[in-house]
């Protein structure tokens, strides 16, 4: 990872593969390793991709306070300028779908294809995780028993079938421990998320979008998917059946291949 100065802070990021720019926008209490390095390699065949951390994760600037999606999204518009990218094929998901929404209203000449997965845009229709997944995962975060913690996030941002396999969680594990986003900055990005709200903006979107989204995520149930793709002129829904809310983790072959061919990217 190398840092870089993006506006009035410096974010941790790293750049790899071959083809045209990729951004990929991590959500909420993750980290540039939550992509996992099957999705990235498949990525880097066809894109120069580039994955960062948040202001307050890892090596990037310190997060002293509250942020919003806005902001964050400017910190996106900041890495680009000081890579010297015009343009980007955009991917956020989760929060970073948040973001990658802000970042493609207020700069839609940056934003080449966007796609979002498992997001939300607030407004009336859209549905946060249901009141017991939350209550579950916030009495994990504050009980002070990491494990706990992490075990109740793998669980929550997984299907079923994928949190019982073992092989998975020591993957997931393994980040964890290699770099762990603080309670604070966590709980500041959960406020940024809450105060979200583009169901009035995203009908200006212009660019080609794609928006997937797994019927199995507990975090942002599918129906979020679904809002975003009617009130997106244009845009392409793809529902993974049966697949959780990190669809990129559980599915990365077809994850990639679906970003490939929205961007237009040879075979």
């Amino acid at each position: 990872m190398t840092l870089v100065r993006a506006g009035d802070i410096e974010l941790d990021y790293e750049r790899g593969g071959s083809g045209p720019p990729l951004l990929a926008i991590m959500g909420m209490s993750g980290t540039s390793l939550h992509w996992g390095e099957p999705f990235l390699e498949l990525l880097r065949r066809d894109f120069d991709v580039i994955v960062y951390d948040h202001r307050g994760v890892g090596a990037s600037t310190h997060l002293d306070g509250p942020v919003t999606i806005a902001q964050m999204a400017e910190d996106a518009a900041g890495l680009l300028d000081a890579l010297e990218i015009d343009s980007a094929h955009v991917l956020g998901i989760s929060m970073g779908g948040m973001i990658a929404q802000e970042l493609a209203i207020a700069h839609p000449e940056r934003v080449r294809t966007l796609t979002l997965g498992c997001t939300y845009c607030g407004g009336p229709g859209s549905e946060q995780g249901p009141p017991e997944v939350m209550q579950r995962l916030g009495e994990a975060m504050l009980s002070g028993d990491r494990a706990r913690a992490l075990r109740a996030g793998w669980e929550a941002n997984v299907s079923p079938a994928v949190a019982a396999d073992e092989d998975s969680w020591t993957r997931f594990l393994a980040i964890a421990e290699r770099r762990s986003v603080a309670v604070r900055v966590v709980m500041a990005q959960l406020q940024a998320c809450m105060a979200h709200d583009t169901s009035d903006r995203l009908s200006r979107l212009q660019m080609p979008t794609l928006v997937i989204h797994g019927t199995a995520d507990e975090m942002l149930p599918v129906g979020n998917g679904r809002l975003i793709h009617s009130v997106i002129p244009g845009s392409r829904l793809e529902i993974l059946d049966g697949v959780g809310h990190m669809f990129w983790w559980e599915q990365p072959e077809r994850a990639a291949e679906l970003i490939r061919s929205h961007a237009a990217v040879p075979a």
